[in-house]
Parts: C-alpha cells; structure tokens; sequence
C-alpha cells in the first residue's frame, strides 16, 4: 500500500481534513475572532463538511449528544475564545456525566501573546486558564502549543472519546496555531483505533451464571452502558433464558422492549410501583453498565429500592462494567466483571446455553407474579389519568402521544416532571429511541437535542417533551431548526414554572410550600408568554391547546410539516394533577427548625441504612 503524500496545511486544515476522514458529517460553532483560522479551514472544505450555527455553545453539545445517541457517530464543536468556550461547560458536564463523546475545540490566546490579558483571556492565576475550567467534566483535555501536534491530538481524541467508558474530549487551540503551517500526513484512523470490546474474565463469568440459575428470584437492571455497547439481543436472550425481570434505568429505557412481558420498568425516586417491589425483593440482580446514582436507589435507603448488604439474607449482586471505578463504589458486590456489556453477555450466554436449561418461565410463580404487578400498574395509570380534565393532566398528554407515534420514534425530554412521568409512563420498544439528560439532569436540554436526533434520524418522527421553564433556556434553537428546515415537533407542556421543584417543596416542606418556582407578574398572578406565539416568529408551524381531545389531531398536522413544529400545550396547575405519585424516596434535607419533621428525616436516614 503506497504512503500517504505528507502534505503542507495550517493546524486547522489537519483537523477538518481528518475529521473528514472519521465520517463526521457537521461540525457546530459560533465562529468568533478566537476561531476564525478553524473557521476559514471549514469554508475551504464546505463542500465535505458542513457547519451548523447553535444560538448558543451548549446547545452545540447537546445537539452533538442528541446526533450520537442516534447513529452512534461523534460530532464536533467549535467555539471561539472565552465566553463562548465557557458556554460548552453545561453541555459537557451532561454529556462527561451520561458517558457521550463529543469533540469540543475552543480557541484561545496566541501561543505567544499568553498572559498578556488579550480580549477573553483568563490569566491571573494562570496563562489562558480556560481549560482549567473544563478539565473536570471531559474524558481528557489537551492543550496545543504548536501546530506539529495536531495530527497526534485529534487522532487521539476520538480514541479517547470511543473507547472504554465513553466521554467527551476538549481540545484547547491557540489562534496563531490554527493559521500555522505543518508538513504532515493525516493520521489514518482505521490505523490509529482498535474495534475490540474488552471481555471479562471468564472465571468469574462462570460463577456469574451459576449464581444466576440458583436463584429464585433473578433481576436484571440495566445502566446506559448496555445502550453503548449495543447489547439489545443479549439481554433479550438473556432474560428469556434465566426467566428474570428487567428495569431500566433513565439511560437505558430503549434498551429492552417495554411491552415484553419479562419488561418491569423502572425502580428507584423516580421509579414505578412494580419496579420497587421487583428490585427489593429479589434475591440476585444482574447489573450492567450502572452507576447506581442516588435516584435509581432510593438515595441508597437499604430496603427502599434495592436489599444489597452483606449478610446471608441480603441480595447478591453481579456487576458488569467497563468502569472498574463503577463496581463496588456504590455497593457491595459478589461478582465484579470489568468488560463490554455485548462482549461480557454474550459470553455468559455462552456458558448458560451450554451448561444449564433455560427457565420455562411463563409457568413459574415469579413469573405469574410479574404479570400480576404490571397488570397492577397498567390499571393505576388508567385510574390516575382525567381526560376529560382542562387543561389536560401530563399523564394524559403522555399516553396521547405514544399512542400516536410510530413504534420507532425518537422521544427527547430534559429535568423535570415530564422526564420522570416519562420513565414511568411510556413505553419504548425500539433502541435509540429515548434520548434523555440523565444523571447531569441538564435544563435546556430537549430542544437542541432533538434537532441533533433530527439530523441524525431524517426519516424518523422526533419529538421533545419539553416543560416552559426548560424550553425557555434554549429556545433561540427553533432559529436553528428553521435554518435546517427539519420537522422537529416539540410539545411544550406549560404550567407557568418549574413545577417539578414546587412539587418537590411541597411533598418535603409542606403543602403551603412552593416559593420562587412560580412564574408571576408584578402583581403575583401567574404569568406565562404565548409560546406558539414566539414560534410563530419563529417561522414556525404552531398551535396552543389545552384538551386532551385536540392532542393527536394537532399532532397529525405538526408532523405534516416541512419544517419545525411547535405544540404549546396548557397542563394542570392543580397540585393533585401537576405530576404522578412518588413511589420511592429521594434524600431531600429538612431544615432543622422544622422540628418534627427533621426528626422523621433523621430517623429514615440512619447510618445502617446507607451501608
């Protein structure tokens, strides 16, 4: 095979061409005097790649997470210096959290002007401090002193962001080296990157698998690393053969059918009814690709969510991740396997198809058991919802929608009650198909999100679930939309505040609660714009309803449109209808001249329970 021709290039056409080179179809930015070398380097290839202009840098990561989350393809971000790099810290620090490679390349002070205190520098602690700002939330952070290094950063970025526990990656860029001329080959990535997952050791997948078929009440919880290693068919096989229940955590919702029989939602503060049964009660869970954050535990209240200890009588726990970090921070664990999810299951099932028999298991008692709890949930959530009830309850929105979607369409929600009605009320049967803000819980997310869905997935229905308090803190991102001219349909579903923390204030402090969530006017009545309004100027396609019987027509027309559409739906105000019930429990501090009830707080969180 011949050798590359080395080739003279400015640092910045080395990093466009081999973003070129791993298929990156969009870079996103807001050029600015700090990036205008990057910039020009994009002009000059814009017939290969095009730019995408966000409103506002952290809906550029957002919109990177929501293509990824489609396609499995890594975007990039470019920003000036400055306040516009700062912008991405959000947008970074929900994608490092959920584990989603992005490539964020931020301009900055001339190699040899640094510590000057040129326009946007931060220098009085340290020269062009910027990346001291990021460091904490991206995988790895490099900053280029030259233009000789390029070739070896960007190859090595996308290897760090891929590979191992996903993550997004910064690259801090000097203005001069962006314009700087190198004589170099770019880097070939098939060359440069391995394809192999990581396998687990083989001993202690076998004392997995024996664990497994001894149990009498086996459950399988799955973490969003199942999500990006593609390990759909092995936990569907999996599950069939060992005859356990599968919850899904926030990040993995798509991961395995919800209208699979085995299928038992999801446990933990934001979990449902059968979801904390099924999780406190069994006697070994299988757990894969999971951090076991404090809202799928019952903020670790032993007996709540999960029964996990030490003792004879506590559940035993196998953990999967590639994550060494993960197994054993949160919990004790009986066996740990570092590995891929796809890699680590399909070698498990390896060994249970040939040593063991698979589980008949619609005719076991924990079967007739689990059917019994979901017929149980199926009946709350029917009881619960008051269609008839204006303006419309969430829930109803909810089932409105999913009855109207295809089986295959893409829901984006952000933080708040529609996030968590989400996790418990609608069913997804289709991988990629629920794009959330998990652990990092980032407000703003939903709109730019869904246009990276959008983009990634043309031919796909898109939607955001989107609260009035979220929607207004990326809402310049319908610009976008329109730019692209792509049916994106978001559903604003407004109640005039950040009704999910009035909520919580009132369930914690007190009925009489519910201070500065609100949204009111000067004179303390509640205030909200008119959002088909401000989509309308927009550009585009808009409507404002309040009924759940205009729900699925107003859809139809929204998801005829060429370009984006917005639904602005008034929901209940009324605390009895604002969200769903709490099953579990969320470790929300009283304060202590709250006498009595600080004292009932005190006695949930004895120390015993969170061992």
């Amino acid at each position: 095979m011949s050798k590359e021709t080395k080739k003279e290039l400015t640092g910045s056409e080395v990093i466009v061409e081999y973003l070129i080179k791993e298929n990156v179809p969009f870079v996103l930015g807001i050029p600015g005097h700090g990036c205008l070398g990057l910039t020009d380097a994009l002009y000059r290839y814009k017939d290969k790649i095009k730019v995408i202009q966000p409103k506002q840098e952290m809906s550029g990561v957002h919109m990177a997470v929501g293509y990824y989350r489609v396609t499995g393809q890594p975007l990039a971000v470019f920003t000036s210096i400055g306040p516009g790099a700062i912008n991405t810290a959000i947008g970074l620090a929900d994608a490092y959290v959920d584990s989603m490679p992005v490539l964020v390349i931020t301009g900055d002070t001339h190699v040899h002007m640094r510590g000057v205190g040129v326009l946007q520098e931060i220098e009085r602690k340290k020269d062009s401090a910027l990346p001291r700002i990021l460091e904490p939330i991206v995988k790895r952070s490099f900053e280029i002193a030259s233009a000789d290094q390029i070739p070896k950063v960007i190859q090595r970025s996308f290897n760090i962001m891929m590979s191992g526990r996903r993550g997004p990656v910064h690259i801090d860029l000097p203005m001069d080296v962006q314009c700087d001329f190198i004589t170099s080959e770019i880097p070939k990535p098939e060359k440069r990157k391995t394809l192999s997952r990581p396998r687990g050791d083989i001993d202690l997948i076998k004392m997995a698998a024996e664990l497994l078929m001894s149990a009498k009440r086996p459950l399988i919880w799955l973490g969003g690393g199942v999500v990006s290693s593609s390990a759909f068919e092995e936990i569907k096989e999996l599950a069939e053969f060992v005859g356990a229940p599968v919850l899904a955590s926030m990040m993995a919702k798509d991961a395995f059918p919800n209208d699979h029989a085995l299928f038992g939602w999801a446990t933990g503060s934001k979990g449902t009814k059968i979801g904390i049964e099924l999780s406190k009660k069994a006697d070994v869970v299988l757990a894969i690709g999971t951090r076991f954050a404090d809202e799928s535990t019952c903020s670790y209240r032993k007996g709540v969510a999960w029964n996990f200890g030490e003792g004879d009588e506590d559940t035993r726990l196998i953990h999967i991740d590639i994550d060494p970090h993960e197994i054993g921070k949160n919990y004790p664990t009986d066996v740990g396997i570092i590995g891929d999810a796809k890699a680590v299951l399909a070698d498990l099932l390896h060994i249970l198809i040939e040593f063991y028999t698979p589980v008949n298991y619609l005719e076991t008692q924990y079967f007739q058991e689990i059917h019994k709890l979901k017929e149980e949930w199926k009946k709350f959530l029917k009881d619960w919802r008051i269609p008839n009830l204006e303006p419309v309850m969430i829930s109803c929105v909810l089932e409105e929608v999913r009855e109207f979607l295809d089986r295959d369409a893409v829901i984006v929600t952000s933080s708040g009650n529609v996030q968590a009605q989400m996790l418990q009320e609608i069913e997804f049967y289709e991988p990629y198909t629920c794009i959330t803000a998990g652990g990092f819980s980032t407000m703003g997310y939903t709109v730019p999100a869904a246009i990276g869905a959008k983009l990634g997935k043309p031919n796909k229905q898109v939607i955001g679930l989107v609260g009035d308090g979220d929607f207004m803190m990326t809402m310049q991102e319908l610009h976008t939309a329109k730019q692209l001219n792509l049916n994106v349909v978001i559903v604003i579903l407004n109640n005039s505040g950040w009704i999910a923390i009035t909520d919580l204030q009132r369930a914690a402090y007190g009925k009489e609660r519910g201070y500065a969530t609100e949204f009111t006017d000067y004179k303390g009545e509640s205030y909200s714009p008119n959002f088909a309004d401000i989509a309308k100027g927009f550009g585009c396609w808009s409507t404002r309803i309040s009924k759940t019987k205009e729900i699925k027509p107003k859809l139809e027309i929204a998801f005829k449109q060429e370009g984006p559409a917005v639904i602005e739906i008034l929901v209940n105000r009324d605390p009895r209808y604002t969200g769903s019930p709490a099953w579990g429990w969320w470790d929300v501090p009283i304060p202590a001249y709250m006498t009595a009830k600080r004292e009932k707080y005190l006695e949930q969180i004895k120390l015993e329970d969170l061992s």
